[in-house]
């Protein structure tokens, strides 16, 4: 029997929020069914199902082709079998940034078509009041600073944000305005560690990290990144926890190969009469 298994009751927002202070949150990526039941086997905390299913599933060069309709569908086959870690849904580009009522529309559709029990939204003051709306809708709201990726073309590229006291400023604010609109965590990325250090110190909510150093409440990680499914992709703050994609390779290798050789199948994979 494998040392790994379901660890503890399921999740609640309650437990997320009360983490800050005492111990650090654990959250990884997933878009399938496959994945979520391995998932379910550790003691992770959250599960995000990101738009970045857009790089990792879709083989889109950004997130911003992925639709709701993508959204509700991975969320749904993720939610179908998870049962310990909080699932929380990202809200896809223009989703949510033609008003408050589009907003609370969508955020509606990833409870209760994709089987969310939150969602996530990119951006800072500007959309405080579609947070504070959906939140009191008895949604809970996880809010995303920094490197936001639905931006990446006004943002210029794929770089660190936050450097200079200007921008150091407007995301200490951003940060606290989320907070005050009722978001019950922020994702901080990719921006320089001393300042993921102090917006976490000046906020009552957790903020997870990505690419942000240590002084986060959390850290997040795409989940095929930390399994090293791709060997060319290598930034800075990812570490690589396994190497599942040289494995994947060297064993579909060897099936091509006892196929052709003709060593598979074996009799002991037939069945007689």
């Amino acid at each position: 029997m494998s040392k790994y298994h379901l660890r503890g009751e399921a999740k609640t927002l309650h437990d997320i929020v009360e983490a800050k202070g005492s111990r650090k949150l654990s959250v990884v990526t997933c878009y399938d069914s496959a994945f979520a039941r391995l998932i379910d086997r550790t003691p992770i905390d959250m599960v995000l199902v990101g738009d970045s299913l857009g790089n990792v599933m879709m083989g889109y060069d950004d997130t911003v082709k992925v639709t709701l309709d993508d959204m509700i569908h991975h969320t749904a086959c993720v939610s179908r079998v998870l049962q310990r870690p909080f699932l929380i849904s990202d809200m896809p580009f223009f989703s949510y940034k033609v008003s408050t009522t589009q907003a609370l529309e969508s955020a509606a559709r990833l409870v209760q078509e994709g089987g969310a029990q939150a969602v996530k939204l990119e951006g800072g003051r500007e959309i405080s009041e579609s947070v504070q709306a959906i939140t009191e809708a008895g949604i809970p709201v996880m809010g995303h600073l920094g490197l936001t990726p639905q931006s990446v073309h006004a943002l210029g590229g794929y770089k660190v944000q936050g450097r200079g006291k200007q921008a150091e400023s407007r995301m200490i604010e951003d940060a606290k305005a989320l907070e005050r609109a009722g978001a019950f965590a922020i994702v901080l990325e990719l921006i320089p560690t001393e300042l993921a250090e102090k917006v976490s110190s000046e906020l009552t909510i957790p903020t997870i990290g990505i690419g942000a150093g240590p002084g986060c409440d959390g850290q997040v990680l795409v989940l095929q990144d930390l399994l090293g499914f791709d060997d060319s992709f290598c930034p800075k703050f990812l570490k690589k926890y396994a190497q599942i994609g040289e494995m994947t390779v060297a064993a579909l290798c060897e099936f091509d190969k006892e196929v052709k050789d003709k060593s598979f199948p074996a009799s002991e994979h037939g069945f007689s009469e």
